[in-house]
């Protein structure tokens, strides 16, 4: 299945859950899409409430359905839990980091950004938005595109970044500097379903 790229405010109000973690998509419309949005909210199976978490971290990630299942499948083999291993895996994401420093207003445009080849991993260039961010890596915008006008609208709408992640607006310069704890991390989301969605 391809990468979903049709309106996101849809798809949050669809799952009741906001993708873009600022709650905008609910805020004018708190119902689902469609015009029985409106009509009470089918009592959902234990499969469909596993399900529907799952959704919510995929299409939050922008992942495709065989990318979030290799993620899993890489989470349940780490040491520690499943489930928090799966978050911190996908916040690891390069697409993910660029989006926490900052860079871009939106994952789907850090990714954009990514891909584009504006940013810079330890100095090299690195274009792959999956790409594994290690604690201690530093991610840098590249000399010729800090004058890009959707990173530097970015920057200037950016209110502050989450404790795991520094980053010098003025240098365009930004460290990884450890793994997230699950307390920083969105307490709308229970991983643990996400877990007995997949060992089902």
């Amino acid at each position: 299945m391809a990468r979903y790229t049709g309106p996101a405010y849809k798809k949050a109000r669809r799952l009741n859950f906001s993708l873009l973690e600022n709650g905008k998509e609910l805020a004018k419309r708190p119902y689902a899409p469609g015009q029985h949005g409106t009509d009470r909210r089918k009592k959902l199976s234990e499969y469909g409430i596993q399900l529907q978490e799952k959704q919510k971290v995929r299409l939050m990630y922008g992942l495709t359905e065989k990318q979030f299942r290799r993620v899993f499948e890489r989470a349940s083999k780490m040491k520690g839990i499943a489930g928090e291993n799966l978050l911190k895996l996908l916040e690891s994401r390069l697409d993910n980091i660029v989006y926490r420093m900052g860079l871009a207003k939106t994952r789907r445009a850090s990714r954009q950004v990514v891909n584009h080849g504006h940013i810079l991993v330890n100095g090299k260039k690195v274009n792959i938005p999956s790409y594994q961010v290690k604690p201690g890596d530093i991610v840098s915008v590249k000399e010729n595109s800090q004058n890009h006008q959707a990173i530097k609208e970015a920057l200037e709408a950016t209110l502050k970044t989450p404790a795991y992640v520094e980053f010098d607006a003025k240098k365009m310069t930004g460290k990884y500097v450890r793994l997230p704890d699950r307390s920083e991390l969105n307490q709308e989301i229970d991983e643990s379903l996400i877990v007995e969605f997949y060992n089902r």
